[in-house]
């Protein structure tokens, strides 16, 4: 299944998100640091949107428990201003426990890039610690972000 967004996107899906005065560093830039937190507001968005998040301190189903084991990211331009912008990403691989996103940092119709990179999620036991195959459900769910 492939996502149309907003921005002609073929595949994936696409977050708004809020750049917040605080998230500009000294320069009246978006501090490096938060394009992470922008990435991560977006995708874990798109999950909740499906059920898949945590309510009162805990997952709402197993495949909400997952941690970034790998982050990289390019920047081209700067963010110079507060206000929305969007996040564009989508799944290169979903593997037995572990997910690799791709994802852009672009305005709101998608012309200017800011910054693009990959992200790799792995889903854990809460008991060990480990990793764990993702869900029947979380499989299903995730088809519709496959590039």
């Amino acid at each position: 299944m492939t996502t149309v967004t907003e921005t002609g996107t073929a595949f994936g899906a696409v977050e708004h998100t809020a750049v917040h005065f605080d998230d500009l560093d000294a320069m009246g830039i978006l501090h490096n640091s938060r394009y992470a937190v922008l990435v991560e507001r977006a995708v874990s968005q798109w999950w909740a949107d499906r059920g898949v998040s945590f309510t009162g301190g805990r997952p709402t189903t197993p495949d909400a428990f997952n941690a970034v084991r790998e982050y990289a990211i390019i920047f081209h331009r700067p963010v110079a201003s507060v206000g929305d912008i969007a996040v564009h990403f989508w799944l290169d691989r979903l593997g037995g426990s572990s997910a690799s996103y791709g994802f852009r940092v672009t305005s709101l119709d998608g012309e200017v890039v800011y910054a693009e990179g990959r992200r790799v999620n792995i889903r854990l036991d809460p008991a060990t610690m480990r990793p764990v195959p993702w869900t029947d459900h979380a499989r299903t769910l995730a088809t519709a972000l496959i590039r």
